[in-house]
C-alpha cells in the first residue's frame, strides 16, 4: 500500500529555546529565511506523501498560519509586484493537505502517534518530528519508503554518530540485511558509550504499520513518566521485521539543540549564492 500520510509530532515545549519560545513554537525557528518544520514539510511532500497531518499544542497556532494562505499579504506583494515571492508563499500552502489535531494524553513522544489514529486509520503512514531533519539527496523518507515497499514492514531512518554522543539518541543493535539496510534487534534508548551495541541511531523518521496503535495502547508508560514510540516500536517485532535505514548522502540537523541550530544556519548560509560570498567574508573577520 502506498505511503501517503505523515504524522508530524509539533506539541513539545521548547525548553531549550526559551524564553524565544514562550510564545512560539520551536518548530517556527528560522533556518535563514524558512522556518525548520518547513523543511521537514518539503522533504515529506518530495517523497510522494499527500496529507500531513501535524499534532500540535497551545502555542502552535503559527505553524497553522505558516501553511495556510495569507490574502492579505497574497495581495500586497501583487500590488508592489513582488511575484517571485508571491509565488514562494503561494507553494507553501499548496503543497500537501494539512490536516491539524491537538495532543491529548500523556506526556511523551508515542502520544501524538496516537492521536492521529482516526485519521491515520487502517494504513501504513511516516511520522517525522517538526524540530530536526535529514538534509540529503534523494531525500531521507523516500529512502525508507522504498525499503518499506521492498520488505512491507516498519522502517526507521538511522545515521551512524561518533561515540561521544551514542548516549543522546536511540541505538540499534542489529544484523545487515543489504547495503545500508539492517534488521534492528532492538533499539536501547540513549545508552552509554561503553553499552551502546553499534554506532547506529535510529531516530528522526519512522514508517509504521497500523498495528502501532494497539501496541501503543498496551504499552505502559516508562523513562521520566512518558509514553515512548520506541517501546511500542519494540513490542511490534512480535509481529514485524524492523529495518533501519541508514541514509545515503545525508546531513543530520538537530535544531532542537542551541549549538547545533546555529551550526545549521551557517551551513545553509554558506549554500546559499546570494549569502554565502559576504557571509564568508564575515566569518573570516571574525576568526582574525
Amino acid at each position: 500500500m502506498k505511503i501517503r500520510k505523515a504524522v508530524i509530532p509539533a506539541a513539545g515545549y521548547g525548553t531549550r529555546f526559551l524564553p524565544m519560545t514562550k510564545a512560539s513554537p520551536k518548530e517556527m525557528l528560522p533556518i535563514i529565511d524558512k522556518p525548520v518544520i518547513q523543511y521537514v514539510v518539503e522533504e515529506a511532500v518530495a517523497s510522494g506523501i499527500e496529507d500531513i497531518i501535524i499534532v500540535t499544542g497551545y502555542n502552535k497556532r503559527a505553524i497553522e498560519d505558516h501553511f495556510d494562505h495569507t490574502v492579505e499579504l497574497e495581495n500586497y506583494l501583487e500590488k508592489v509586484g513582488k511575484i517571485e515571492q508571491l509565488e514562494e508563499i503561494r507553494k507553501i500552502a499548496r503543497m500537501a493537505n494539512f490536516i491539524y489535531i491537538r495532543q491529548k494524553g500523556p506526556y511523551g513522544n508515542g502520544t501524538p502517534i496516537l492521536n492521529a489514529e482516526p485519521i491515520i486509520g487502517n494504513e501504513p503512514f511516516a511520522v517525522l518530528w517538526g524540530d530536526e531533519f535529514i538534509y540529503s539527496e534523494p531525500p531521507r523518507l523516500k529512502q525508507m519508503i522504498e525499503v518499506f515497499d521492498k520488505y512491507n514492514d516498519p522502517v526507521i531512518s538511522a545515521v551512524k554518530v561518533p561515540k561521544e554522543y551514542l548516549n543522546k539518541y536511540g541505538i540499534a543493535k542489529v544484523k545487515p540485511v543489504e547495503n545500508r539496510i539492517y534488521e534492528i534487534e532492538e533499539i536501547i534508548e540513549k545508552p552509554e558509550p561503553e553499552d551502546a551495541p553499534s554506532d547506529l541511531a535510529t531516530h528522526g523518521a519512522y514508517i509504521l504499520t497500523p498495528d502501532i496503535f494497539e501496541a501503543l495502547k498496551n504499552t505502559k508508560v516508562g523513562k521520566g513518566n512518558e509514553l515512548w514510540l520506541v517501546d511500542g516500536i519494540n513490542a511490534l517485532r512480535d509481529k514485524h521485521k524492523i529495518y533501519a535505514r541508514e541514509i545515503d548522502n545525508g546531513k543530520y540537523y538537530d535544531t532542537g539543540n542551541k549549538i547545533e541550530y546555529i551550526k545549521a544556519n551557517v551551513e545553509f548560509a554558506l549554500r546559499r549564492d546570494d549569502l554565502k560570498d559576504e557571509f564568508l567574508t564575515f566569518l573570516k573577520e571574525i576568526i582574525k
